[in-house]
């Protein structure tokens, strides 16, 4: 099958002073159309070819290896961007509720608590990749991952394992035109923009 950029769920400046309108547009036009061409390009004759996006991320092992690299960074890099901008909403940001703010008090004593750790876990990881919310074994956890590899590949190929519900990137073309090196002024931005029902989707289906 071939894979097709997601549309955005909002306008390129709804994120706005959060996240600009130039960043939206290269973040999503360029930088996520590129990982989709590359995928297709990648699995296009191949045996798994036919499989999905997420057939491919969680099986990424099973991917034959002339094209396992590609399909790693072009598959996780596509899986990647269709969650993240999910996350995001304009007039968003505040507080979860219900049984999602009731396991984050559980996992880590607070809303603040998990956002601290989950900035520093962010900030932490060195060059690119992304800091993730995971559900694992039925418990929350925060992980980060290198480049576009995602938890559902596995903690043998990506480091940490689990089921994403929030995630944000953390790569230089995510935020460098408005906060340039400021990786922690972007990861506290990002919390304006959150968007709790989706993570409180992901996170029942996830449980």
């Amino acid at each position: 099958m071939a894979h097709e950029l997601p549309a955005l769920p909002y306008a390129h400046d709804a994120l706005e002073p959060h996240v600009d309108k130039a960043t939206m547009e290269i973040h999503h036009g360029r930088h996520h159309k590129a990982y989709v061409d590359n995928l297709n390009k990648a699995v296009t004759g191949s045996p798994v070819e036919a499989q999905s996006l997420d057939q491919l991320v969680r099986g990424i092992g099973s991917v034959p290896d002339n094209i396992r690299g590609p399909v790693r960074n072009n598959g996780g890099g596509h899986w990647n961007h269709s969650f993240f901008w999910k996350l995001m909403a304009p007039g968003a940001g505040g507080a979860p509720t219900g049984d999602l703010a009731a396991a984050i008090n559980a996992a880590f004593g607070s809303l603040a608590d998990f956002q601290a750790k989950f900035e520093a876990g962010g900030v932490g990881r060195f060059g690119s990749g992304w800091v993730w919310l995971v559900v694992n074994g039925g418990k929350l956890e925060i992980c980060s991952t290198a480049n576009q590899d995602n938890p559902l590949m596995g903690k043998a190929v990506a480091g940490c394992e689990g089921t994403p519900i929030l995630g944000c990137d953390v790569w230089e073309h995510a935020y460098y035109l408005k906060y340039q090196n400021k990786r922690a002024d972007y990861l506290k931005a990002f919390w304006n923009v959150v968007n709790w029902a989706e993570v409180a989707k992901a996170y029942a289906a996830a449980k």
